[in-house]
């Protein structure tokens, strides 16, 4: 891929999606360009890049973003932020609340938002309350996987033994073993693209926690600003944001208080 023609489908993911790519990116890039690129039967990167831009390819755009997203994740990754939300969420229970809402801003194929959800559930045997989860994501791909809520099963580890028999059940699909979320697990948690670039955000609040984990590392500071300053609107005073081990707000934690690594509160 030329350079000119990487530098341009650079801007087209930043515009749209909020993402920077470095020149560092583009054997990334050109590699994930190339799978839709043989889908279509598309030889050339810039005749691609006009198919992009042309009219009536807004849902070949959504496929490109699906292609260049970054999804990792895994089931109670950085175990430590759902140990908070338990101690937080006993507390809140304790003191008599019973309505509480989640966010998952980029919750990938759904592991950290099913997480969650086994969390709070294994805490409110006993109360009535009214407990909802919302996840989203940029990617559509990993949307439709999210809201299946099956998954190989060597991606079970990491889910505490004691969760598995009550939340989860074994499959064989195809001759393959795999797990699948529990009805009543899933219906806690609602699905839906949002791209966290394009402010303002279509929930209200309050949310009583926002886990945006892993993935500021890849905006620059102008979009960071922006989906904080939203993340702050819908956030009830106290509540939470949690964001990934490796990731540092330095100048832009106005109103946020760290109150434990990666963890900060709303002033």
């Amino acid at each position: 891929m030329e350079l000119e023609t990487f530098d341009r489908f650079a801007q087209m993911v930043y515009e749209i999606s909020g993402i920077s790519l470095s020149e560092k990116k583009q054997a990334l890039v050109t590699a994930r360009v190339g799978k839709r690129m043989r889908t279509l039967g598309i030889q050339d990167h810039r005749e691609y890049l006009k198919r992009l831009e042309s009219p009536g390819g807004e849902q070949e755009v959504i496929l490109f973003l699906d292609a260049i997203s970054t999804n990792v994740t895994s089931f109670f990754r950085e175990a430590s932020h759902f140990d908070f939300v338990r101690e937080m969420h006993a507390e809140w229970l304790a003191s008599g609340q019973r309505r509480f809402r989640y966010w998952s801003a980029a919750c990938s194929s759904g592991e950290e938002p099913y997480s969650l959800a086994m969390t709070l559930a294994d805490l409110v045997t006993g109360y009535d309350v009214d407990s909802r989860i919302l996840a989203t994501d940029i990617c559509t791909e990993v949307l439709v996987k999210a809201q299946g809520g099956i998954y190989p099963i060597d991606r079970a580890e990491g889910i505490p033994e004691e969760y598995f028999s009550r939340f989860l059940k074994v499959r064989s699909i195809n001759g393959a073993t795999s797990f699948e979320v529990k009805k009543h697990l899933r219906d806690q948690v609602v699905f839906r693209r949002l791209n966290l670039s394009r402010p303002p955000f279509p929930m209200t609040g309050p949310l009583d926690a926002v886990f945006c984990r892993n993935v500021m590392i890849y905006f620059d500071d102008a979009v960071r600003r922006t989906l904080l300053a939203e993340i702050k609107r819908v956030l009830k005073p106290g509540g939470f944001l949690i964001t990934g081990h490796a990731e540092s707000l330095n100048t832009l934690s106005d109103g946020l208080t760290l109150v434990r690594p990666s963890i900060y509160r709303k002033n």
